[in-house]
């Protein structure tokens, strides 16, 4: 059968792109039936100003309101069970995050452990949550981890030093708010390390097993729109015009892989921020150009496709020569970014890479990748990445 006719879902909340997008939140809160809102952000969004619009816009529409700010980066499994005990104490019946990729996923898992009365545990991997979380509204402020528009949650869990995925189309938000003035207040290594995360996101989702003709037209011009804004951004942080093309390429990569899913990146990625705390865009960036070449022949075809969209001339080459060039223009642009270091610099092991690849081996990302890797192939990426 011809793949494109092979079963496919395609999940997405209703979202608003644009300037002032996040200046709606009253409105939406209040046709959604809000009474009182759990707003669920992080000190340094609160400490740039970007919260105080949403407090203006709720007051507005006379509707009460909450805050929940206690998150790190990397959400831990305690702050989501403090955040859902806030919102049941203050007897909320509306989640608005502001935030990344932090606040935003630390709201989703809020939500459902407030709807499911359950531990955070209790929904690691794929739809494992029965009961919906209450309506939620995010307002990205980075162009990174697409948590506004995607079927992911990513949360800590501190006891076994690595990040659970939790897959379910029931933490996918009831509004995305997605305004590109808030990604002015990024600074350049985050606007990198962002960037990163959509490259790998887009990468991944356009290679994986689960793809189909409709998030390959999101992954594609994902990667597009990432290799041409990524570097003129991080050197013109004020650039309304280039914010707006990174997040539209977080947008197009987040809807790609939440319905595709993603691959051996993330689930090496997951399990190497969970043990060492590092953000999350930058363990991508350190593993994307070898996890690449790991996968390249299961997928030649599709990877001859990034290469295109990353603005190559691939067609009259062999594909030895293809992954060559490939991979380096990856590489290139990792120098470019500055980041010219590795997973030792990072502080990896080779003691750790057992245990970080074991951990790989079980994340829920590993199962749409398109190389099957064994533990042993796992454990020579981390080794090559060192």
């Amino acid at each position: 059968m011809n793949n494109a006719l092979e079963l496919r879902k395609f999940v997405a909340p209703e979202f608003i792109f644009g300037s002032g997008a996040r200046l709606l939140v009253g409105r939406y809160a209040k046709n959604f039936g809000a009474r009182k809102v759990l707003i669920v952000t992080d000190s340094d969004v609160m400490a740039v100003g970007l919260v105080d619009p949403v407090f203006e816009a709720l007051k507005n529409e006379g509707i009460d309101y909450e805050i929940y700010s206690d998150i790190k980066p990397n959400p831990t499994a305690l702050q989501v069970s403090e955040g859902s005990k806030v919102y049941l104490d203050e007897n909320c019946n509306f989640i608005v995050a502001v935030g990344g990729g932090s606040p935003m996923d630390c709201a989703k898992a809020i939500g459902i452990v407030s709807s499911n009365n359950k531990e955070v545990y209790e929904f690691e991997g794929v739809d494992k949550v029965l009961i919906p979380s209450p309506p939620l509204i995010c307002i990205p402020t980075t162009a990174g981890s697409a948590a506004d528009v995607s079927q992911f949650a990513i949360i800590t869990d501190d006891d076994r030093k690595l990040k659970m995925a939790i897959v379910s189309k029931t933490v996918v938000p009831d509004v995305a708010l997605i305004d590109p003035e808030t990604t002015l207040t990024m600074d350049k290594s985050l606007t990198i390390c962002t960037g990163f995360d959509v490259l790998s996101h887009a990468v991944e989702a356009f290679a994986s097993n689960a793809s189909s003709p409709i998030t390959d037209l999101h992954a594609l011009e994902a990667i597009r729109l990432v290799a041409k804004n990524l570097i003129p951004t991080s050197n013109d942080l004020d650039n309304i015009n280039l914010r707006g093309e990174m997040m539209l390429s977080s947008l197009n990569a987040g809807l790609a892989f939440s319905n595709a899913s993603l691959g051996l990146i993330h689930a090496m990625a997951h399990s190497l921020g969970g043990f060492l705390d590092l953000p999350h865009g930058e363990c991508n960036a350190l593993l994307l150009d070898h996890v690449v070449e790991f996968n390249f022949e299961a997928e030649i075809q599709k990877y001859r496709q990034i290469g295109k969209a990353l603005g190559l001339e691939l067609e009259n080459m062999s594909d030895y020569k293809a992954k060559t060039v490939l991979l380096n223009r990856i590489r290139d642009l990792k120098s470019q970014a500055d980041i010219n270091y590795t997973l030792k610099d990072a502080g990896v092991t080779h003691d750790d890479i057992s245990e970080l690849a074991s951990k790989a081996m079980n994340d829920a990302c590993i199962i749409t990748n398109p190389r099957k890797p064994t533990q042993s192939d796992v454990e020579e990426i981390f080794r090559n990445a060192l």
